[in-house]
């Protein structure tokens, strides 16, 4: 009786090896695998086109939203972003506060952001617009139509809010905070808490109207800080005040202030280098003679 050879190869089942099929670095198999390759679907203008509306998909949309956004803001230079409600009317007084923001920011040599649409956003834009300024709209698909208002000169439309608002930070060295809703609402508490959680440094935002944010105020100092949920000196990461001049200084102001900061900073790095650099040649230790370009 012949003797079995160990290396014979044995056979299969199905069960043993189910089918498999490779797509890029993704193995499918069993109820997984698919019976068209990609790039018959691709090629296929006859197939279904509910790959428009699939995740993998989506993911592109939402990177080209940002490729564009960055394109086009990149060489901005610096600029504030201005916020309030889309309801208030044209003789309002509101509107007349975006007027004179809009104004000041170009006169202190910012350019002006806005989320594009009517109310205070048009006012802010209308300003910088008639100072010759730089006046940026950053839109939003929504389900009613809204549309960019025509005093913008630079206009980027977002189907994603959180593109958009990526883009509002970004490009920004404060935020100017007038009367607004939810809208205003969400902008407003997600800059104070990249400025709380210093994932933005430097970041000043300024409330415009006392009487119309002072309950606000309030209520997170008597029962926010009071119960805990934030620190008191969480308050003094915004200011408030009635005043649309005073709003562009104090961002102004805390602007040149970080630069100075920041001017110091490199300039003592420079200095420590310089130094380590000199002991170094004297003493013949590692780092001798060595000059960085």
């Amino acid at each position: 009786m012949a003797a079995e050879t160990p290396d014979a190869p044995r056979e299969t089942t199905d069960e043993e090896h189910p089918p498999e099929k490779h797509k890029g670095p993704i193995t499918l198999r069993r109820g997984q695998v698919e019976t068209t390759t990609t790039d018959q679907r691709l090629l296929d203008t006859r197939g279904p086109t509910d790959w428009l509306h699939a995740d993998p998909w989506r993911v592109l949309r939402i990177q080209s939203e940002f490729v564009e956004g960055f394109g086009a803001l990149a060489e901005l230079g610096r600029a504030v972003s201005v916020f309030g409600s889309a309801r208030i009317e044209r003789d309002s007084a509101e509107y007349q506060m975006g007027l004179e923001i809009g104004r000041e920011l170009v006169k202190a040599g910012y350019a002006v952001i806005t989320g594009g649409g009517p109310g205070a956003m048009e006012a802010a834009n209308r300003g910088a617009s008639e100072a010759e300024g730089v006046s940026v709209g950053l839109g939003i698909e929504l389900p009613f139509e809204q549309g960019m208002n025509d005093w913008v000169d630079l206009g980027v439309n977002f189907r994603y809010f959180f593109a958009r608002k990526t883009m509002f930070v970004k490009y920004a060295q404060g935020f100017i905070v007038l009367p607004g809703g939810f809208g205003t609402f969400d902008e407003l508490f997600e800059a104070l808490v990249l400025v709380q959680t210093r994932k933005v440094t430097s970041f000043p935002v300024v409330l415009v109207g006392t009487d119309y944010w002072g309950g606000l105020v309030d209520w997170l100092r008597s029962r926010v800080v009071a119960e805990g949920k934030i620190a008191e000196k969480d308050l003094a990461l915004f200011e408030v005040t009635d005043d649309p001049v005073e709003a562009v200084r104090l961002v102004v102001d805390a602007n040149e202030k970080h630069e100075a900061r920041r001017h110091d900073v490199e300039t003592d790095a420079v200095q420590a280098t310089a130094s380590a650099r000199r002991r170094a040649d004297r003493s013949g230790g590692p780092g001798a003679g060595r000059r960085t370009r």
